[in-house]
């Protein structure tokens, strides 16, 4: 069976980045994943990420659900599955989360087999740079991934480098820094 297109970009895309961040986030209490979920950045800039990761805005995240349930402020890291949307993907939605303070961006540019994973440092995106093969969220510690089993379609892979990030020190600190905040 062939995959579906939505938009451009392949469902089973898609479904493996929720897939990869959702398992994050049952993971780590005091940050929620979502998908396709509209996002008030500004007045100008109303997107709708293909995936995304928040921190509770209880626990300290940048973000707050509006009285309309939706999501307003820059999600800590938005991730978009771009086909023929790339140019717009690395162009003005790149800006418009740039000027808006998300603090990691990753693009999936499906049709040149590639990712790029933005940090935000300085008022600036820096391309992240792999750490023993893996690319490592900042932002969210344990947050591992591995792009090439990502571009391979191999999630099993995937979930597999994720679960090393979840057992890592670094998760387990930034765990019980969320915990602290919600006290």
């Amino acid at each position: 069976m062939q995959p579906v297109w939505a938009g451009g970009r392949r469902a089973d895309e898609i479904s493996g980045l929720a897939t990869w961040l959702g398992t994050y986030a049952a993971h780590t209490p005091g940050v929620d994943a979502g998908d396709n979920g509209s996002v008030r950045l500004d007045e100008d800039n109303e997107p709708q990420p293909d995936a995304f990761l928040i921190v509770n805005p209880a626990r300290g995240g940048q973000t707050r659900i509006s009285d309309d349930d939706y999501i307003e402020g820059a999600p800590e890291l938005v991730a978009e599955v771009a086909s023929s949307s790339a140019s717009i993907d690395l162009g003005d939605k790149l800006r418009a989360y740039l000027r808006n303070g998300v603090r990691e961006y990753l693009v999936w540019r499906v049709l040149d087999r590639a990712l790029d994973w933005f940090v935000l440092r300085d008022d600036r995106y820096e391309p992240m740079k792999p750490d023993d093969g893996l690319l490592k969220s900042e932002a969210f510690p344990g947050l591992w991934l591995d792009a090439e089993a990502l571009l391979a379609d191999d999630l099993a892979k995937v979930l597999a480098a994720l679960n090393r990030g979840l057992a890592s020190p670094e998760h387990a600190a930034f765990v019980a820094r969320l915990e602290g905040a919600a006290g």
